[in-house]
């Protein structure tokens, strides 16, 4: 653990504390104000004076470090995600004002004003949000400018995986890593010989070829001088699991999905609710996307049809808004079929930058020019919220493939079949766009098995953000 990391979850709850009574003060001096600017908010009724109103303040606040500790808000970490925490910061918020509105509820003579109660529910999240923001920045600036807090990490491995992760760490110094050396076996005097040299605070095995025994040293070594030891397991060893006992024997089972049952059902409604959300808001977006799409090339439909293999293998038509030329569009809809399904395989053979069972086709000469905006900006699978309405997707899921890329999967790949393909999904939110297959599996494999309706809406706000920042390169 870092010092610098220690020192600002220790600074955050004095900030917290103070940005809690500022809010409870801001308030209390907005339920002044507002009753003479505006008719919307009665008279105040309450008889509490500014002095005991500050006090008190003063004494519930602790209230709410509470729930913020409880809710694992000072859990020590350099890499933080702003919308999560903010969300953390709203639910600990209110639970804490859950307990006030009961402690009201029980001595009304205590305290009686509903709008201060309501309204510092909120600016209380905002102040304590916005401050830890700002907390964040500082200690990225000295992390990124400074190399303050910087985990100065070995990787051992002799796959591409070892260099995505090297070359990862050189883009993004914000995550607070930096690579020290690499190594392609585990020798356990070279990794001395580096510790030495250049320091180590964390080893990474990336390579699931390295044997238990050689890992295990590794392991003893790093318990013996305090590095920290991370690897990439096995997907055996990612598998959820239950412990049994059986004829008084333990028994291990492995478990599928959380999908199951009660999680099936509170998914299907989330997908439900949502999705009807998406349409109505997005819907003026997609009548001048259908609009534009029509001025350009009006000779086919507007919304492309196109076969996807989904749950438990059954076939369904997801809807995209079309972005290529109609006459190069592979559907049987398209009189040129025969056609545009030969130029497609060329364009695959020629262009493709994907190795798998999928394929990309780089500078891909069908695009029209509206269809290559919203197929950089994921404006053209819109749509597809209508594929999730009527229960064919997920808002969250593996991504549907097509019959002649299912066709090349090898048996465990099937397991992608097992739920409904998604909109979106671990992979879309991994940060990089160019994932080999396998990586991308073993990410839905991970969701597959660790589902969670919170799991699902962060997924669904990484999305977002994902293409709120593509928008802005």
């Amino acid at each position: 653990m870092k010092r610098s990391e220690i020192i600002f979850s220790v600074v955050q709850v004095p900030v917290d504390y103070l940005m809690i009574v500022l809010a409870a003060v801001s308030v209390f001096l907005l339920r002044d104000i507002l009753p003479q600017i505006s008719d919307i908010i009665n008279p105040k009724v309450y008889s509490m004076t500014f002095q005991p109103f500050f006090e008190l303040s003063l004494v519930v606040a602790p209230l709410f470090l509470i729930t913020y500790a409880i809710e694992g808000l000072y859990a020590i970490r350099s890499m933080r995600s702003f919308w999560k925490e903010s969300f953390q910061v709203f639910k600990a918020t209110s639970l804490g004002v859950v307990v006030i509105i009961i402690a009201v509820f029980l001595e009304r003579d205590w305290f009686s004003s509903r709008f201060i109660i309501v309204a510092g529910w909120f600016v209380v999240t905002l102040y304590v949000s916005l401050a830890r923001l700002l907390l964040r920045r500082i200690q990225r600036y000295y992390l990124v400018k400074k190399g303050i807090g910087v985990y100065r990490v070995l990787l051992i491995g002799g796959n591409g995986r070892v260099r995505r992760f090297a070359k990862m760490f050189t883009k993004h110094p914000e995550f607070g890593y930096k690579a020290v050396d690499i190594m392609e076996s585990a020798s356990l005097h070279r990794v001395d010989v580096i510790r030495e040299e250049k320091g180590i605070d964390e080893i990474i095995v990336c390579d699931q070829s390295i044997t238990d025994d050689e890992q295990e040293k590794i392991l003893d070594y790093c318990q013996i001088h305090n590095i920290s030891f991370k690897y990439f397991p096995t997907t055996l060893q990612t598998s959820r699991f239950a412990m049994r006992v059986m004829n008084g024997e333990p028994l291990i089972e492995f478990l599928h999905t959380p999908l199951d049952g009660w999680g099936r059902v509170l998914k299907r409604i989330f997908d439900v609710l949502a999705s009807a959300v998406f349409i109505v808001i997005l819907s003026p977006v997609m009548g001048i996307v259908a609009l534009l799409i029509k001025l350009e090339d009006g000779s086919g439909p507007i919304v492309y049809k196109n076969e996807r293999v989904g749950e438990n293998g059954k076939k369904f038509f997801a809807y995209k808004f079309r972005y290529m030329r109609w006459k190069y569009c592979v559907t049987h809809d398209n009189p040129d079929f025969d056609e545009a399904l030969a130029f497609e395989k060329r364009l695959i053979e020629e262009r493709s930058i994907r190795k798998g069972p999928l394929y990309k086709i780089k500078d891909d000469p069908r695009k029209t020019k509206v269809g290559a905006f919203i197929e950089k900006y994921s404006i053209d699978e819109f749509p597809q919220f209508f594929n999730v309405f009527c229960g064919e997707m997920s808002l969250v899921g593996p991504r549907p493939h097509q019959k002649r890329e299912v066709e090349k999967y090898r048996e465990y790949h099937r397991r992608l079949l097992t739920i409904k393909p998604g909109l979106t999904g671990m992979a879309q939110v991994s940060g990089r766009s160019d994932l080999a297959f396998e990586d991308e599996y073993r990410l839905d494999v991970f969701y597959i098995e660790n589902w969670s309706l919170w799991l699902d809406i962060g997924i669904c706000f990484k999305t977002a953000g994902s293409l709120i920042a593509r928008r802005r390169n």
